[in-house]
């Protein structure tokens, strides 16, 4: 990010490497934290160290703006879990203000958020009596009693499940007010265990998954018949056909199927309505590898397109503007953004760099970790590209020599207008020489004055290889598609923390 003021503390620090870092401010701090955590395991950090920082950080900002942060995270981000610890901890530290309804009112957008919030809610403050709600904070009382008539009886049903916290606990403790005699129907199933259970892909392929069959012919008919029956139907929401596209090839569904299948998986709008992570389509993509079936490269090449809708809101990267995008291929990259995840920072670095490029008339692509290395790619096969560049693992070595490729252009005396890394930020040098990331982008400034460098956080550590308030250097992070609104921004000299401040609640 870009801001207009210096501040006058000492920002200097080391990084986990031991290499010169600089620290943030805590608004930048906090946004990089929290947009790049799935609250899981990372190299440098474990999960409840993450938390304890961003609980930390919460404190050195403005209230209002780690509320705007809460419900950016949540809308723009698509995040779900860390913008209801950000409102959890935002009432544990506001009293006497609106401020918390209202940032429960913006984070919640499922009706198993309810409970989610209160699970929280109660392990953050340690309860562990009889009643670990009680004493609730009055402000997420009047904010659930909002969240509580966002939903319909199908809403509720869908997500009444038998955890810490159940719905009806929570319509016990928040006591909302029904806005009309059918609401209050719905609330008084809630009381009774009697909410109609909902009639989902899910429970029809388990009752069909217990029904015994004479044959096992019998039994994939079955399943084909089902899958067929779902698919016409649109019982099948885009993230549901996402997730069983391996399970709908194999139940070798008709032409007919797969062609309604591709097609909404494709459609621009459903793509964009359905909020999913640039990541799900690799997962998705890598899942099917395998799969023996005549559809199967139409189904990628469906995939494709699906995650070009990422990159349809890039801007100003034509034929004139000259780019470098590099990806951290180091061992630090190579840990998975969630406990249960198959995917690494490693690929969503990747990942994003093959989306920006695709954008890029004018564009050097590569990899470093020992070495750089320049590896050209075609523009309309992202994914197919990550695919490419991860059968190179090791290539190129594990440290985080990011220097290098500014280095390069030094030596090949080569002016570019944007260069962009896609790192964890742990940039260190492994070479023994004197030179540091910091070092080079100043030395190759003197000489191409007008270049910009952008540094996509994807780990949030607070650390910055270089300090980010001078020399056209910029701070971008996270793992949705909407860090390439931020970038558009960056061009208009908006930072990521002035987009967050006009978050309206």
């Amino acid at each position: 990010m870009k801001f207009n003021f210096l501040r006058k503390e000492k920002n200097v620090v080391m990084n986990y490497e031991g290499a010169k870092a600089y620290t943030m401010t805590p608004a930048e701090e906090l946004y990089t934290a929290v947009v790049t955590t799935g609250l899981s395991n990372t190299t440098y950090e474990k999960g409840n160290e993450r938390l304890n920082r961003i609980q930390s950080l919460i404190t050195k900002n403005n209230p209002e703006f780690v509320a705007k942060l809460a419900v950016y995270a949540r809308k723009e981000m698509y995040l779900r879990s860390i913008p209801l610890v950000l409102t959890t901890e935002l009432a544990r530290q506001t009293s006497g203000t609106d401020l918390v309804s209202k940032t429960v009112d913006g984070v919640i957008q499922r009706a198993d958020e309810i409970t989610e919030l209160l699970a929280y809610y109660q392990l953050a403050n340690e309860r562990t009596e009889v009643k670990k709600l009680n004493r609730l904070s009055k402000q997420i009382q009047k904010g659930l009693v909002k969240s509580f008539n966002k939903f319909d009886e199908y809403q509720f049903a869908k997500y009444n499940r038998k955890a810490e916290v159940t719905l009806k606990d929570a319509l016990f403790l928040v006591h909302p007010k029904a806005k009309d005699e059918n609401q209050q129907v719905i609330f008084n199933k809630i009381v009774s265990d009697s909410l109609q259970t909902p009639y989902t892909w899910e429970v029809e392929l388990s009752v069909l998954g217990q029904t015994r069959f004479a044959s096992e012919a019998e039994r994939k008919s079955a399943f084909k018949n089902k899958w067929e029956e779902l698919i016409f139907s649109n019982k099948l929401g885009y993230m549901a056909m996402l997730r069983n596209l391996r399970n709908i090839l194999e139940a070798g569904v008709s032409p007919d199927a797969m062609s309604k299948v591709c097609h909404y998986l494709a459609d621009e709008k459903a793509v964009r309505n359905s909020k999913q992570l640039p990541f799900r389509f690799l997962a998705a993509y890598r899942e099917l590898k395998t799969i023996d079936s005549p559809y199967l490269s139409t189904v990628l090449e469906t995939l494709e397109e699906a995650v070009l809708v990422s990159a349809n809101n890039i801007k100003g990267f034509g034929f004139g503007t000259s780019v470098v995008i590099a990806a951290d291929v180091s061992g630090s990259m190579q840990k998975p953004v969630s406990p249960k995840s198959k995917i690494l920072l490693y690929d969503i670095g990747l990942l994003m760099s093959m989306i920006l490029q695709s954008q890029c008339k004018n564009v050097i692509t590569g990899m470093f970790g020992d070495r750089w290395k320049r590896v050209s790619m075609p523009k309309n096969s992202i994914l197919r590209n990550v695919n490419e560049f991860y059968k190179r693992e090791g290539e190129v070595g594990y440290s985080t020599n990011g220097y290098l490729v500014i280095e390069d252009l030094i030596s090949r005396r080569e002016n570019v207008d944007k260069v962009m890394l896609f790192t964890d930020t742990q940039m260190w040098n492994s070479n023994g020489n004197t030179h540091s990331f910091e070092n080079s982008w100043n030395r190759y400034k003197s000489i191409n004055p007008n270049a910009k460098l952008y540094i996509f956080d994807l780990a949030g550590y607070g650390r910055q290889p270089l300090d980010v308030r001078k020399n056209d250097v910029y701070l971008i992070a996270g793992w949705s598609d909407k860090i390439f609104d931020v970038l558009n921004a960056l061009e208009d000299r908006k930072s990521a923390v002035q987009m967050i401040e006009k978050v309206v609640l």
